[in-house]
């Protein structure tokens, strides 16, 4: 069975040391790899992941034109590495407009937005103007949804927030990160099930495992237990879940094991790992 990670991070070599640490000591968490595009390649190829998704983020407008370029020249190296990029934006990005045009004429099939790291609403006018043009362009959009383990409380894309989103632009191809939105799984449910939204499944099942500053490490079970997450599947259907992992946050190797062995069909499976991404991303 092909599988597909929808949801994985990489930083340029010359910053991925630091930027892991910083991003790690900040959520109390293990990396389960360097960061960096080849560190990600062989992770992948031990999980037998085929193809693994990068999702940039530009945390500052600054960053928008360059992360895409290097995206896009990184994207041909696919067929060798199995690392495959979309695009980014920020809503404080004047030539939003423009550049989204450019990402899509690059090939990079979608764009990654984070609203908490970069401090808007995803239903704030800013963005629903770019979602309104990503919907135009047929790009797909993946955002980070919930709460973030590195700054809890700091909620800028809730599961009503969304459902105002889908509301407003009901032909974008949005994807929520984190099962429909970290931590705030029962309003995902009350208010997402019956829109249009797909959901992956980075960095949503039990356990974590957390490293402190005294040196105490614990598995900690602060996410769905296998019960809920298949409920969850079985709510959205397997039509609408994408497998991600949010690798190097979660181990590839692990998060393949622990879906395997969960108490779903293989067609389900089939469509999780792999054929509901490839559909989305237009590749083979």
């Amino acid at each position: 069975m092909k599988i597909v990670d929808i949801h994985t991070h990489t930083y340029p070599d010359a910053i991925a040391e630091r930027t892991v640490a910083s991003l790690a000591s900040a959520a109390h968490l293990f990396p389960q790899s360097d960061g960096t595009a080849r560190g990600l390649s062989r992770h992948a190829e031990e999980a037998g992941v085929s193809v693994s998704v990068v999702l940039p983020v530009a945390t500052k407008p600054s960053q928008v034109e360059k992360i895409n370029t290097r995206a896009a020249a990184a994207n041909q190296s696919f067929p060798e590495t199995g690392v495959f990029s979309i695009g980014c934006i920020h809503p404080d990005y004047e030539n939003w407009h423009e550049e989204l045009a450019r990402v899509k004429e690059l090939g990079l099939k979608g764009i990654k937005i984070h609203p908490v790291y970069q401090g808007t609403d995803i239903d704030a006018p800013a963005f629903l103007s770019i979602l309104k043009r990503c919907a135009e362009l047929d790009l797909f959009v993946i955002t980070h949804a919930g709460d973030d383990i590195g700054y809890p409380g700091m909620i800028h894309c809730s599961p009503e927030m969304c459902l105002h989103v889908t509301q407003e632009i009901p032909d974008l191809k949005l994807v929520l990160a984190h099962m429909g939105g970290w931590g705030k799984w029962k309003d995902v449910r009350r208010l997402l099930a019956d829109t249009d939204v797909l959901i992956d499944t980075a960095f949503s099942l039990n356990p974590v495992h957390r490293r402190y500053e005294d040196g105490t490490v614990e598995d900690e079970s602060i996410l769905m237990d296998d019960d809920e997450f298949v409920s969850m599947i079985r709510l959205f259907t397997a039509d609408r879940v994408l497998f991600g992992t949010d690798s190097p946050w979660a181990s590839q190797k692990e998060y393949v094991s622990r879906m395997l062995a969960l108490p779903l069909t293989d067609e389900e499976k089939e469509k999780i790992f792999s054929l509901n991404a490839l559909k989305l991303l237009g590749i083979e």
